[in-house]
C-alpha cells in the first residue's frame, strides 16, 4: 500500500483530542483483526496525553482487546521513575493505569538509577527492541506511533541542528544538552520511527502553525525535524483550526488532504 499523506482539520483542542482517540480505537481494533496483536508508540506532551485521556474516556474504549496491545515510547525524559514529568508516569495516570493489562506489554524507557548513563539507558531499550522483533529485524512492527510536535519543529527528542536527527545506524540514542528541560532524554531514531505503517501526528495552538507549514512544504529535515516524518502505509497530521491557519490553501486543499468532515 502506497503512503498517505493527509491533516485532519477540527474544531478546538478537546475535539482534536477525541477524534484521534474515536480513530485509534477504530484502527487499532483493525490491526488486531488483520495481525493478531498491535504494537503502539506513545508520545508525551500535552496533545499526546490529552489524546489517551479521551481514550480512556471513550464508551469504545473496552472494544478493543488491550490484550493483544504493546505499548513503547517514542522519547523519554531521563528522569527518575516516579518523577510527574516522565512521559511513562503522565500516560499511565491518563490511561494504562484504568486498563487491564499484563505488565508485561508496558515497555517503558529506562529511568534515572537503571543505568549509570543515558548512552547506557539507549542500549538496553535498543536491546529490548530487538528482543521483541521479528527474526532478523531490529524492532517490532510498529501499527501506530505517535508524535507530538513542538514549534520549533522536534519530533520525539530529535531537534532541530542536532546530531540526534542526523543518526542513522542506532535504534535509540540519549540525548544531551537538549534545548528544553531536562537536557538529558532517550529517543528514537528518525528511521524507527519512520518504519511505521501508521504515524499520527498531533498539533494544537497558534504556535504550530508556522512549523506545520514548513512540514507540509518539505522544509529541511535538519531545521524542521517534522518535516522528514512518513509512516509506511499512512501519515496523518491531526490539527487544530488554530494550527492550521497559516498553512498556505494549496496544501490542505480538499483533493490533497483530508478535513474533518471528510473523514466522517
Amino acid at each position: 500500500m502506497t503512503n498517505e499523506r493527509r491533516v485532519l482539520i477540527h474544531r478546538d483542542k478537546a475535539t482534536l483530542a477525541g477524534a484521534v482517540a474515536a480513530r485509534f480505537l477504530t484502527k487499532t481494533i483493525d490491526v488486531i483483526e488483520s495481525e493478531g496483536d498491535a504494537h503502539v508508540v506513545l508520545t508525551g506532551g500535552t496533545m499526546g496525553i490529552a489524546v489517551l485521556a479521551a481514550i480512556n474516556a471513550s464508551p469504545a474504549r473496552d472494544s478493543l482487546d488491550w490484550s493483544r496491545v504493546t505499548f513503547w515510547w517514542g522519547d523519554e525524559r531521563w528522569l527518575p521513575r516516579d518523577d510527574p514529568e516522565r512521559n511513562e508516569r503522565q500516560a499511565r495516570e491518563a490511561l494504562l493505569d484504568h486498563l487491564s493489562i499484563d505488565e508485561s506489554q508496558v515497555h517503558a524507557f529506562p529511568a534515572v538509577g537503571d543505568y549509570p548513563d543515558v548512552d547506557a539507558a539507549a542500549a538496553a531499550y535498543a536491546r529490548e527492541l530487538e528482543a521483541a522483533a521479528p527474526e532478523g529485524a531490529r524492532y517490532p512492527r510498529f501499527d501506530i506511533t505517535f508524535l507530538g510536535v513542538g514549534p520549533d519543529g522536534h519530533i520525539a527528542s530529535l531537534f532541530p541542528g542536532s546530531d540526534g536527527i542526523r543518526e542513522r545506524e542506532a535504534t535509540v540514542i540519549g540525548v544531551r544538552n537538549a534545548p528544553k528541560p531536562p537536557p538529558e532524554r532517550l529517543s528514537l531514531t528518525l528511521p524507527v520511527i519512520n518504519s511505521s505503517q501508521r504515524l499520527f501526528m498531533v498539533l494544537a495552538g497558534a504556535d504550530k502553525a508556522s512549523v506545520l507549514g514548513l512540514a507540509l512544504a518539505d522544509a529541511s529535515v535538519e531545521e524542521v525535524p517534522v518535516a522528514g516524518v512518513q509512516g509506511i502505509r499512512r501519515t496523518v497530521f491531526f490539527v487544530d483550526q488554530e494550527a492550521a491557519a497559516e498553512v498556505p490553501e494549496n496544501l490542505i486543499a480538499p483533493q490533497n488532504y483530508w478535513t474533518a468532515a471528510d473523514a466522517q
